[in-house]
């Protein structure tokens, strides 16, 4: 073992020892550690205690957008309390939807110096009040600190994606538990009517009496250390899951009845806590009435038993359901990739997967996980004529499953094997009655690929083929969306001697990533300039148009030599007479480098921020105007300062600072003293530094920065998407 994997390890234990002091410390049930690779847009998993690692698969990684507890969390720096499993529904249904079932749950960022390292959730039993005691809350606080600063210094953040599955830990109940004395207990356990086994909090048995053994059916040797619908293919029944990981998260009595075949009724009775499951076994009536809440399978005999390392059956469908739901907020084909490549891996024990499509008349691969980079070489660009299943299955629309590589060599002799895979599944991507793709399934383990495997197996392709579908519009949508607003916009600031500009521009989140922002820089002559800024209602292409025509009624006006207040009450009579429904902010300032003074008016525009050379700020705050549009003869008053060399004048849209809860002069003088503490010669890094700051605003973002430098120094400009 070298140096830095004793290291590692050393590291890893110590977190791990930790999270179960915070678990134990606020007297939760589980709890479930993330980490946030450095420039990562995503928490990983690491390590989790108190659930089986089949339950956590679907949020082993949760992206920073996802509208799930952790990620809020995350995003705005804060607890996050959900008390019962009608404030999850109402706030998470796509968790509730996964996970239907009665519990608690606190979700809280790890930071360290100001650095958001991971997250931490936690979960209580059915039975916890419905809000977090003051000792609880201050305890996960303590504890997240502790956290954070040993997840700063352990250096599991350093890699875009934790290597290897989460690590799953001991509950500290069952961790501190002494030892039952084994003889005694078991006589005593013998005695008892019926059978007796012992679940761990992962699921598996540790503890089976003769009689349970005898009434499922198995050896007792052969059950300890299995999962039950591992070791006994019958009870690989959804209902008998769902029952069991209902008893899990809530932590409450259930039972449920099922037949072993061929015709043996059994009732069960399970009793969890934090550290494990006690179930009792009998022989059971039908006839006999099970307490209210109790499920009832009906299992058949000589079911097939499931494929190693696939999940069980209600597993298999929670997957279903969640990948169906985080599908359907997936933007762009991209990300339906990866949303497939993180739901649909775990929940089939698939380890690799490629998605396909015909682009321009080749096979073009569209994104892959699992595969070495090489080998993914071999397949994209291919032309259509390629005689390899994954076009074949695109082409005919029916899906392809191979057992066994001699299989596969069968159908197409001209294949040789370049990997370990031993195992594959080809299914069309389907959508409006057509594939659109191909997806390629590859295991390490053989498969059988039962008839009701792969019936699952295509419907969960005809969910990715959708997807895939809406993604690719998406794609296009954004594509024309983007380029409409590239024209729009300036394609290049003037550059003007005693002048350093920089602009920026940013859509708002998700949609047609296309609004009414815009700025313009207008050169009159060798020595004055026109700056605007401003922002049309709406984020849709009416506003991207509207903008387009306000932005050159604002260009033309100041060309023709108009002062500022007549530039806004110019084109305020355009907006006004073109009764679009839509009105417009503007901010605009008449630039005089030679007499070093500037003249500005505002339509309804948030203040610009002036810095000055000796580091001084001032928030520039001119007559208030109406909004462009509202009143066709509205007067715009102008207000002068002075400019003088060093100085940096900031323009910017709301977008830079409005935000839900908080104060708009609160944010504004915020910004201002970011741009005091900014370098002033650098108007890049400072216009950079503006936008960290804003890093997921809710409106549109424009931002135009302007230095005024020494007369005979050369002018630049830099404009960013």
């Amino acid at each position: 073992m070298s140096q830095k994997q004793g290291t590692t390890d050393v590291a890893q234990e110590a977190v791990d020892t930790l999270l179960l002091d915070v678990v134990r410390d606020c007297g939760a049930s589980r709890g479930l550690l993330y980490v946030l690779p450095k420039d990562g847009d995503a928490l990983w998993l690491v390590a989790l205690t108190g659930t089986p690692r089949e339950m956590a698969v679907p949020w082993t990684r949760v992206g920073l957008a996802d509208a799930v507890p952790v990620a809020d969390a995350v995003r705005a720096g804060r607890l996050v309390w959900v008390g019962d499993m009608e404030e999850m529904a109402r706030l998470y249904p796509r968790t509730s939807l996964v996970l239907p079932y009665a519990f608690a749950l606190a979700a809280a960022p790890l930071t360290a110096r100001n650095a958001v390292v991971g997250g931490l959730v936690l979960l209580w039993p059915a039975a916890h009040p419905p809000r977090l005691s003051g000792a609880e809350r201050a305890a996960v606080e303590a504890g997240c600190r502790r956290l954070g600063r040993l997840l700063h210094g352990a250096g599991v953040r350093d890699s875009a994606r934790p290597p290897g599955e989460p690590r799953t830990l001991p509950h500290p109940a069952r961790a501190g538990a002494a030892p039952a004395e084994g003889g005694e207990a078991a006589a005593f356990i013998a005695r008892l009517p019926g059978g007796a086994c012992a679940l761990d909090d992962t699921g598996r048995f540790t503890f089976v009496t003769p009689e349970a053994a005898r009434l499922l059916g198995a050896d007792a040797d052969s059950l300890l250390g299995a999962l039950p619908w591992e070791a006994l293919p019958w009870m690989d029944v959804a209902e008998i899951e769902d029952r069991y990981r209902s008893a899990v998260v809530s932590e409450r009595p259930t039972t449920f009845r099922a037949v072993r075949p061929p015709d043996t009724p059994l009732a069960f009775a399970l009793y969890p806590d934090a550290s494990g499951m006690s179930v009792r076994i009998t022989r059971s009536d039908p006839r006999d009435e099970l307490p209210p809440g109790s499920a009832t399978s009906a299992a058949v005999a000589g079911t097939a038993e499931p494929a190693a390392g696939r999940p069980g059956r209600a597993g298999f469908l929670y997957h279903l359901m969640h990948l169906a739901a985080t599908l359907t907020e997936a933007v762009g084909v991209q990300d339906v990739v990866d949303q497939a490549a993180d739901q649909l891996m775990p929940a089939l024990g698939a380890t690799a997967m490629a998605v396909h499509a015909s682009r321009e008349g080749r096979l073009r691969v569209l994104g892959y996980r699992g595969y070495d980079a090489e080998l993914i070489k071999r397949f994209d660009n291919l032309p259509l004529t390629a005689d390899i299943p994954a076009l074949r299955v695109m082409e005919s629309g029916s899906p392809l499953f191979f057992a066994r590589f001699d299989e596969l060599r069968r159908l197409y002799p001209g294949t040789v094997q370049l990997d370990d895979k031993v195992s594959w599944a080809f299914l069309p991507l389907i959508a409006s009655g057509r594939a659109v793709g191909s997806l390629v399934l590859a295991y390490d383990r053989p498969q059988h690929f039962a008839p009701p495997e792969r019936a699952a197996l295509v419907a969960l392709a005809g969910l990715v083929g959708q997807a895939l579908e809406r993604g690719r519009l998406y794609d296009t949508q954004f594509a024309v969306a983007h380029q409409l607003q590239a024209a729009l916009l300036p394609r290049h600031l003037p550059s003007l001697p005693g002048l350093r500009v920089t602009a920026r521009y940013r859509p708002a989140g998700h949609g047609m990533e296309v609004g009414g922002d815009f700025y313009d820089l207008i050169r009159l002559t060798d020595s004055t300039v026109a700056a605007a800024i401003g922002d049309v209602q709406g984020h849709d292409i009416d506003a991207a148009a509207l903008m387009g025509q306000v932005r050159t009624a604002v260009h033309c006006h100041a060309a023709a030599g108009a002062s500022p207040g007549d530039v806004l009450g110019r084109t305020n009579r355009l907006l006004a007479d073109l009764e679009a429904g839509r009105f417009a902010s503007c901010l605009y300032v008449h630039m005089d480098l030679a007499r070093q003074a500037a003249c500005l008016a505002s339509a309804g525009h948030p203040p610009a921020v002036l810095r000055y050379s000796d580091g001084r700020t001032d928030v520039l705050r001119a007559p208030p105007g109406l909004l462009l549009g509202i009143e066709r003869e509205a007067d715009y008053p102008a207000v002068e300062f002075p400019l003088q060399p060093g100085c940096v004048l900031v323009l910017y849209t709301d977008g830079l600072v409005e935000r839900p809860g908080v104060d708009l002069d609160d944010a504004i003088a915020a910004l201002t003293e970011l741009v005091a503490r900014a370098d002033p010669t650098d108007p890049d890094a400072m216009a950079d530094a503006l936008i960290r700051h804003a890093s997921d605003p809710a409106d549109d973002l424009a931002l135009l920065i302007l230095h005024v430098t020494a007369p005979d120094e050369p002018g630049h400009e830099s404009s960013k998407p």
